[in-house]
Parts: C-alpha cells; structure tokens; sequence
C-alpha cells in the first residue's frame, strides 16, 4: 500500500462538479493498493500517517501529529501510484490490484482510518474521474510504503 500524503489548510475532491469531500487543516491521502495488500499494511500506514509529527507546535517546529492537532483527513484513491514508467512513455498500471480487489480494501482502509481517528474520513467516488483541489501547507509531502518502511 502507498501513501502519498501532503498537510494541508484544504482540500477537496470532486466528482462532475460535485463536491465528495472536504476538509479544512489535515491530511489529504491519496491511496494506492496492489494485490497483496492486508490488514498488516493497513495498520502500518494508518498507525503512521496518524502519528507523524508534521504539524507545528507553539514554536513553530514541526512536533505535532494530526492526533494531536485534531485535523481532518481526507482519502482518496489513486491506482497510478503504482505506475511502472520502465518501457516506453505510456504509463503502465498493472502493478495496482484490480478494482475487484482494491475497492474493498480501500473501504476498509477508510473505516480503519476513520474509528482510530474517532470522527468521518471523506472521500473521492472510488474509480470515478475526480477533480482534486488543495492548498499544500509547507509545502509537506510525504510517501509512505508499506512494503518498503522508511
């Protein structure tokens, strides 16, 4: 499973110009899942992602984790995360698990990640063209592996 996660004042995702999801200062995730992925990997990456000190504190260091803050989080799924660009200059996704695979771990993912945060994750419409806008507060981005930790 891939992370890419970025701090953020806002972000939301929309879906033929509907709004899906939005949050103020937090976490926006964009989710990649290949086949393989489990339970192990997402609790490595939500146990993570939750505890990162990304976060100012009073002086102005970053020793905060979303936790701590009481940010929001916002997840939305991105197959092309797993991208092979090895061949030519057409992306390859065959990498990223199916949708008969990932949707259901993504589900999953998200009820996780919302009961240990203790409030809603929003989200994207899973497989859906979807627009994603944001504001990159640092900028911080950061990607997290399950498969290679570091």
């Amino acid at each position: 499973m891939r992370v890419l996660l970025q701090r953020v004042s806002e972000a939301a995702v929309r879906v033929d110009g509907q709004v899906t999801g939005e949050i103020g200062q937090g976490l926006l995730l964009l989710v990649g899942i290949i086949e393989g992925d489990d339970t192990t990997d997402m609790d490595w990456v939500i146990r993570k992602l939750l505890n990162l000190r990304i976060f100012e504190d009073e002086q102005g260091v970053m020793n905060r984790s979303v936790l701590e803050t009481g940010g929001d989080v916002l997840a939305v799924s991105q197959f092309t995360l797993f991208a092979s660009t090895k061949k030519g200059n057409r992306p390859s996704w065959s990498k990223a698990a199916p949708p008969t695979i990932s949707k259901p771990l993504f589900d999953a993912f998200v009820d996780l990640l919302s009961n240990t945060l203790g409030k809603p994750v929003p989200t994207g419409v899973f497989g859906a063209d979807m627009k994603v806008s944001l504001i990159n507060d640092g900028p911080v981005t950061l990607m997290l592996d399950s498969k290679n930790p570091e």
